[in-house]
């Protein structure tokens, strides 16, 4: 996961995903989408490799790269641990708030008037 989230804090590679996550692609065409040179296009689709997040699939002289659904899903299903863990700290939170503020109501309520 360490290495997912290290190759996704560059911009770069979070576009190189993109496109590949529409269709498969050749190194070549990633390249064209880019100001940045061909070998460093291919330096970014190593450490997608290298991350698990894009495969690659040879067809004669030419490499096809397409995202890697196995790896994106295993990110995808961390990142919701993490987000449901946080989801949870705030409804706790916003429920201790709401019966902290019902308890002051209460307080402040005069004996013998309900309402």
């Amino acid at each position: 996961m360490d290495e997912a989230l290290k190759a996704l804090a560059d911009g770069t590679r979070r576009r190189i995903l993109a496109l590949v996550s529409r269709e498969e692609r050749t190194a070549g065409d990633i390249a064209g989408h880019f100001t940045v040179s061909r070998p460093a296009i291919s330096q970014h689709l190593r450490v997608l490799l290298d991350a698990g997040l894009v495969s690659v699939r040879g067809d004669g002289t030419k490499r096809f790269y397409r995202a890697d659904a196995l790896g994106l899903d295993a990110l995808r299903r961390e990142m919701e641990t993490l987000w449901r863990g946080r989801l949870d700290l705030l409804k706790q939170e916003a429920e201790a708030e709401a019966r902290a503020a019902e308890k002051a109501a209460d307080a402040h309520e005069p004996e013998g008037e309900t309402s």
